[in-house]
């Protein structure tokens, strides 16, 4: 079928086609007519989602900001808040809403999940593209009952919001509050372990007490090391007592001097005694007398300060292991000093592990439990939903519109329909496809008041061969 037969057969049936559309135009507007009109009631929410919490200090990353609000937008749309909003409004105690769930579900069921079903079925939430706004739009037959429950959504989503945010936080707040006492129990322990062991060995504070022993340590050192230095000049010393006379001692000794100096004297004047009055005259006995006398006083005073040098010696030997002793005990002491050290760095490390522990989950279990407490969301409602007052539905000319273009396609599709079941010749080109049947010629019809109508309209009057 061609493009200009389907055009005449629409023209030959426009009255069934404008009887079809009619007919359809009636029913839609009739219909329209009789249907209870629909109300939408329209709520709007801003979501704050650049300000920073003022409890966990933190905010929403600037690329999850469309999801964010997306999650919101099917938070308002989820069965909770619904099921809230019914919980607020007492929805399931109305004789109304309790009628029509026995109808609808003979009783079967919760009555609460049923009536969320229903609203949420009647609510619509749109989140704006380029803002933070979201539009939450309930539409329902009572613009009143519609304004009161587009507002009880709000709520109800504002409610749920915070409790999404509380929940947590008390679960959280109630683990922390557990690990505290664990954690807690972990630093008296540390703190336990310490105290015993400075109680144990006597410590009172270390700080600086090193620092004093070592210097004590180094000092000790010193005075060993310069009473090794004199033992060993002693002893050389000693080991030169045989030749006493060049003792520096005995060379520095004022007494020995003396009498050096009063032998030398008396030795000069027994010369002059002896060339004077000769060898055996008796002053010069006497002389020689006292000159024996002096030299046994040089050799007893030479002897006693070699003695000395040896009695040094002794002392000093005593006192090289009197300070070596005390050199000994002053590194025993250090290194126990320094083993206490590293014990007590390891139970103060212990501690202050324990404590930083017990500062984090108290700062944490501190957050937690405030933030458990908030009844604060960065949700709020910037418009509230106020009562209808021209309906939404049901739309008249939008109905109408299709309703038309239904009427139209159903009357072309009747007239094609009737066509196919009753082939009538409404132009030449219907005749070639007839077999056998050759066209003589055509005839053009007259309309009423001598009008030339339409190939299509004129009828073919002769026959051949039996063919119209």
């Amino acid at each position: 079928m061609t493009l200009t037969q389907f055009l005449r057969i629409l023209i030959a049936r426009r009255r069934l086609i404008c009887a079809v559309v009619v007919i359809v135009l009636a029913a839609a507007l009739g219909a329209s007519l009789l249907l209870p009109k629909k109300y939408s009631s329209t709520v709007q929410l801003v979501v704050d989602v650049k300000t920073t919490d003022p409890i966990l200090g933190n905010g929403v990353p600037s690329p999850q900001v469309s999801s964010y609000i997306a999650t919101q937008a099917d938070i308002i749309g989820s069965d909770r808040v619904a099921l809230r909003v019914v919980e607020m409004e007492g929805l399931d105690r109305m004789p109304l809403f309790q009628a029509l769930w026995q109808d609808a579900t003979d009783g079967a069921g919760d009555i609460r999940n049923w009536i969320a079903g229903v609203l949420g079925s009647k609510l619509d939430v749109k989140p704006s593209r380029e803002s933070n706004v979201i539009s939450v739009t309930y539409t329902g037959y009572d613009p009143e009952f519609t304004a009161k429950i587009a507002n009880a959504f709000a709520r109800a989503y504002l409610e749920t919001a915070v409790a999404l945010k509380v929940e947590p936080a008390r679960r959280y707040a109630t683990w922390f509050n557990e690990r505290t006492k664990g954690v807690r129990d972990e630093l008296e322990a540390a703190q336990k372990r310490l105290s015993e062991y400075e109680q144990r060995n006597r410590i009172v504070s270390t700080d600086g007490r090193l620092d004093v022993e070592t210097a004590r340590l180094a000092e000790l050192s010193s005075q060993l090391v310069q009473v090794q230095g004199l033992r060993a000049e002693a002893r050389s010393r000693a080991n030169q007592a045989g030749a006493g006379d060049a003792l520096p001692e005995v060379m520095q000794n004022p007494l020995i001097a003396n009498l050096k100096a009063d032998l030398a004297r008396r030795e000069a004047e027994q010369d002059q005694l002896r060339g004077r009055l000769g060898p055996n005259h008796p002053e010069v006995a006497k002389q020689a007398a006292a000159i024996q006398t002096l030299r046994q006083r040089v050799s007893a005073e030479t002897q006693r300060v070699a003695a000395s040098l040896g009695t040094q010696d002794r002392v000093n030997v005593a006192r090289e292991a009197e300070v070596s002793g005390a050199v000994e005990a002053q590194k025993a002491r250090v290194l126990q000093l320094k083993q206490h050290n590293d014990q007590i760095a390891v139970l103060q490390r212990d501690v202050e592990s324990a404590q930083k522990a017990y500062d984090q989950v108290t700062q944490r279990l501190a957050a937690t439990s405030l933030e458990s407490q908030t009844q604060q969301t960065d949700v709020a409602i910037l418009t509230p939903g106020e009562v209808p007052i021209w309906p939404t539905g049901p739309r008249l000319l939008i109905k109408l519109a299709l309703a038309l273009v239904v009427g139209v396609v159903l009357g072309g599709g009747t007239a094609l329909v009737l066509e196919l079941g009753d082939l009538r010749v409404r132009g030449e080109d219907d005749l070639v496809r007839l077999p056998d049947m050759p066209v003589l010629g055509s005839i053009p019809g007259i309309g009423r008041g001598g009008r030339r109508l339409l190939p299509g309209r004129s009828r073919l009057i002769g026959r051949t061969s039996g063919g119209y």
